[in-house]
């Protein structure tokens, strides 16, 4: 059996929106559980996400959830998602995720020859997108 690293994300109230917007921008499959799902009707947090999953076509997956209740929320800029390959679209990946976010590096041929940009989204996540030459 093969191995694989998910990033898995923690959000404060806006899991949804943030896997809605990341299916958006990298395509695939999302499928996403509420607290209620799982037994938590009556929680203030019943409607929130307990756990997404965005299988994307290219083979990436992200899981995400919302902070379960009695949990702090911490944010940080401890988890950084890289894309990286030789494909032009992740040059529209690059550009999507930027939208309502911050650029930190511009997308541009960098030292050691490829393009590299980096980015926070707009739900606060860190993102580095790196391509490659074509081999």
């Amino acid at each position: 059996m093969a191995t694989r690293l998910n990033p898995y994300l923690r959000f404060n109230g806006d899991a949804r929106q943030a896997m809605e917007f990341y299916q958006s921008v990298l395509g695939g499959t999302l499928n996403m559980n509420t607290f209620a799902e799982f037994g938590m009707q009556d929680s203030p947090q019943a409607d929130q996400i307990m756990h997404a999953q965005l299988e994307t076509d290219q083979g990436y997956t992200i899981m995400a959830s919302d902070t379960p209740p009695g949990m702090s929320y911490n944010p940080g800029d401890t988890m950084t998602i890289s894309l990286s390959g030789d494909d032009e679209v992740l040059r529209t990946y690059f550009e999507a995720l930027a939208d309502g976010g911050k650029i930190g590096t511009p997308l541009e041929k960098q030292m050691w020859g490829d393009e590299y940009g980096d980015l926070t989204d707009k739900y606060g996540i860190n993102w580095m997108v790196n391509i490659g030459a074509p081999r």
